[in-house]
């Protein structure tokens, strides 16, 4: 792929001058020369006197020479005619208007000379230098006010019938057009000129006259949607009649319809409509597309990281899996995000990716493998990884902990799927809400998960589970009316099932008992939307969907904590964050909640 790029495309360079405040960060396309020295005269760097030095010689404590030709200045000021040195004023004795030295001084002593700094037509930067914020300060210092860089100007064209545009609410059927967004911004981040053309609807003349405006207009074209092989893709029938199709479909996964073409000698590129594979896209082709033109984004840091779970890949194609990650006991643990191209928040919630060769099979659980960040270092060291029951207020726990410097991400795995991640150390602390036989919540399942060892619980709420449907259906109805369920392993489907032991309803006569999703407000949403009759959530997330709720129960949600990481200072933030006024002033504005408990802590050991 990298290798039709550099055969097809040649190198070029495209310089525009820009502001210097606008200058950050792009690439320098000619060298910078001072247009005159700093300092332009000789200075004194000192407040003092500026002397004749061989006025000063033989100076000393025991024999002071006295000064009748010197003249008083300050740091910053010029040396009159005729000085070469400056002694300190606090060096200097005034008897009238003379001054008594008691120490000789050296040539050009507290002297700046002229050009210290830089002098008239010394180069500044060289060309192709990434510029530096501290760096604008020098340069207008050095008289630049508008600076040459490199630049290459890409034209974006999205397409599609069903698109609307950003800040416009979607009707069904329609999407929000967000990838040239993407782009845009992105491109645009390492120093690409972008334009954007209006949507242009399913229709080949008008995507060709719209393809043909911008090959017109710009150096690279890319092409958004319309590249895979549906009855309304027109985007490589359009290239292939103005141009020539070099690649259809690339052996990376997200991203496997992309397009590489050529109109004018110059690039088209057809990106995917699914946004992630936009995103794989734009940083595996169009970045390095760029590179032609001189514009490169900044290197990024590659580390080991264990992976927390499998990931198998198909041989032949090159995947690319987005990662959470954090840092637990002096190792980073990364956690693979959901692999669907159209998943837009995998992208938001990832901080690495892992590129799974084409010749591999993919990787185990425990492995270790090379991840690429996509943050700072410091932020992932930062990051918190709970994995375990999904409850809306992780949410609250999460903006509250970022304001104080500690990023928390939640993995949705339910509460056994979590003990079993505390037990492997892929996680920092497993929310769960277990209901043991015995009517104990969660202990029971810690200490059968985990015998002997040592392990915290701190309560995050007591909470209220129940029914959620659009008709007040109650746990009694749900045998005559369609169902979505919590996965296997969750609290809230080892509930449900206790209580429909409890009035003798047997799962099987459930429509739908089988289907899983793995949130409170996807249950509550699927309900709201008709795809089922009812659900089991808590109240919180049947009330923000404003649907009826009948209570089935009251359950005890928790964190569980290995006891010796409670000093670990991203988990003292946690707890602060638990037993922060504002946290309770958080659970008692969304309801359904019982704060007696929160921040109560129980220990498997007692």
């Amino acid at each position: 792929m990298l290798g039709i790029i550099s055969r097809e495309f040649p190198s070029l360079r495209i310089p525009c001058d820009i502001a210097l405040e606008e200058s950050v960060g792009r690439i320098t396309a000619r060298p910078l020369f001072a247009t005159y020295s700093v300092p332009e005269a000789v200075l004194s760097a000192m407040d003092g006197i500026a002397v004749r030095s061989e006025d000063t010689w033989g100076a000393s404590e025991q024999r002071p020479v006295t000064l009748t030709n010197n003249a008083r200045v300050n740091t910053g000021n010029l040396i009159p005619p005729g000085f070469d040195a400056v002694i300190m004023i606090e060096d200097v004795t005034f008897e009238g208007n003379r001054a008594v030295i008691r120490k000789a001084a050296g040539p050009w002593q507290h002297v700046r000379p002229a050009g210290e700094d830089i002098a008239e037509s010394e180069m500044i930067l060289p060309s192709a230098h990434r510029i530096r914020p501290h760096e604008i300060g020098a340069l207008a210092a050095y008289g630049i006010s508008r600076v040459p860089v490199l630049t290459a100007r890409v034209g974006l064209v999205p397409t599609g019938s069903e698109l609307v545009t950003p800040g416009t609410r979607p009707a069904p059927g329609q999407v929000v057009e967000s990838n040239t967004v993407m782009a845009s911004a992105w491109l645009r981040s390492i120093g690409a000129e972008c334009r954007k053309y209006p949507v242009t609807p399913d229709d080949p003349d008008l995507i060709s006259e719209r393809i043909e405006q911008a090959v017109a207009e710009n150096d690279i074209v890319i092409i958004s949607a319309g590249s895979s092989a549906g009855t309304r893709d027109y985007t490589a029938e359009v290239v292939s009649r103005l141009g020539e199709i070099l690649v259809h479909g690339i052996a990376i996964k997200p991203g496997k319809p992309a397009i590489i073409g050529k109109i004018n000698r110059k690039p088209v590129i057809g990106m995917p409509g699914y946004p992630l594979s936009a995103m794989t896209v734009i940083r595996e082709i169009m970045v390095p597309l760029l590179g032609r033109y001189g514009l490169s984004a900044p290197d990024p840091v590659t580390l080991t990281a264990t992976l927390a779970t499998s990931l198998h890949s198909e041989t032949g194609t090159c995947e690319y899996v987005l990662l959470a990650i954090g840092k637990i006991r002096n190792r980073f643990i990364a956690i693979p995000l959901s692999r669907g191209s159209g998943v837009q928040m995998s992208g938001v919630r990832a901080q690495a990716f892992l590129r799974i060769p084409a010749d591999s099979e993919g990787y185990e659980a425990g492995e270790e493998v090379p991840v690429t960040l996509m943050v700072p270092e410091e932020i992932a060291e930062r990051t918190l990884l709970i994995s375990g029951s999904h409850d809306p207020v992780l949410d609250c726990l999460l903006e509250l902990m970022q304001k104080e410097g500690v990023t928390l991400h939640s993995s949705h795995t339910g509460s056994t799927g979590g003990i079993l991640a505390l037990k492997r150390g892929s996680c920092h602390a497993a929310p769960m809400h277990l209901l043991h036989p015995s009517g104990e919540y969660n202990l029971p399942f810690l200490r059968h998960y985990l015998p002997g060892e040592d392990i915290t619980l701190v309560g995050i709420a007591g909470r209220e589970q129940g029914i959620v449907s659009r008709e007040g259906l109650s746990l009694a109805d749900l045998p005559s009316h369609t169902f979505i369920n919590r996965q296997k392993g969750s609290g809230t489907r080892m509930l449900l099932d206790y209580e429909l032991d409890r009035q003798g309803i047997a799962p099987g006569s459930i429509r739908g008992y089988d289907r899983e999703l793995t949130t409170h407000i996807g249950v509550a949403l699927a309900v709201r939307q008709g795809e089922a009759d009812a659900g089991m959530c808590v109240y919180s997330a049947a009330r923000v969907l404003g649907l009826p709720f009948v209570p089935v129960g009251r359950e005890r949600y928790e964190l569980a904590i290995r006891t010796g990481d409670l000093a670990d200072p991203r988990i003292k933030t946690l707890l602060g964050a638990i037993n922060s006024e504002r946290f309770r002033e958080i659970l008692q504005h969304l309801g359904g909640y019982d704060i007696s408990c929160t921040g109560q802590l129980r220990n498997t050991l007692r």
